[in-house]
């Protein structure tokens, strides 16, 4: 017997905006709010159900502020508004070292 929820083409089809909340949603692991964008398998399966490149996709989002995307070594991390850390380990050891991050004064 075949899930209804799980059964794509008996849905109507999501607009991209919702595909990637819902994937954020869906895909995290434990109290991590972010999901890597290669790791995860969210870039497979955008690309199963919209048939194009995710990275444009997201970056567009990131852009609308729709989303937030951290670079990470192998892809991205993809995280909701407002739930992705706000500072990077580089700009928190630069404060370390008592030297300024772009655009602090």
């Amino acid at each position: 017997m075949v899930d209804d929820k799980l059964n794509l083409k008996k849905k109507e089809k999501l607009s991209v905006e919702e595909f990637v909340h819902l994937a954020i949603r869906s895909l995290r692991i434990g109290d991590f709010k972010g999901i890597h964008s290669v790791y995860s398998g969210f870039n497979e399966a955008f690309k199963k159900y919209f048939g194009q490149d995710p990275v444009q996709a997201t970056n567009r989002l990131a852009e609308e502020k729709k989303i937030e995307i951290r670079p990470i070594k192998g892809g991205v991390l993809l995280y909701l508004p407002g739930e992705a850390p706000s500072q990077t380990k580089g700009d928190e050891a630069l404060r370390k070292m008592g030297l300024r991050v772009d655009g602090e004064k």
